[in-house]
């Protein structure tokens, strides 16, 4: 939980907490383990990596959804708007231009709910 909080903050994750039930606690205690406590918590890649890694499969993947959440996550992880944009233009050339841009377009509406000029 430690690692999760330090990537997504505490808001986020104490609405996700509040938001579980008792039907998907095991689907919420499965992610907390897998992904945030050995994935995310490994050192091998910097949290930084993980972060453009994670945006670019999200994109590339057609899993829009999750992508405002992990931009606003680049403020705990050190991913610069500009590492965000160099990762949705791997997912153009390898992807697809369609999946990148509109990665681009959420990318540019979240970083101005959050203040970041680009």
């Amino acid at each position: 939980m430690k690692v999760r909080r330090s990537v997504l903050g505490d808001a986020h994750v104490d609405r996700a907490e509040a938001a579980k039930a008792d039907f998907d606690a095991p689907f919420q205690e499965m992610i907390t383990e897998g992904a945030w406590g050995t994935l995310w918590a490994d050192d091998t890649i910097s949290k930084r990596e993980r972060s453009m890694l994670t945006l670019a499969l999200l994109a590339a993947t057609g899993n829009f959804e999750e992508i405002p959440m992990h931009i606003r996550a680049c403020a705990n992880t050190g991913a610069a708007p500009q590492d965000v944009l160099q990762a949705f233009m791997h997912v153009a050339v390898y992807a697809g231009v369609p999946k990148a841009n509109h990665a681009i377009k959420l990318a540019k509406e979240t970083y101005k709910e959050m203040g970041v000029e680009l």
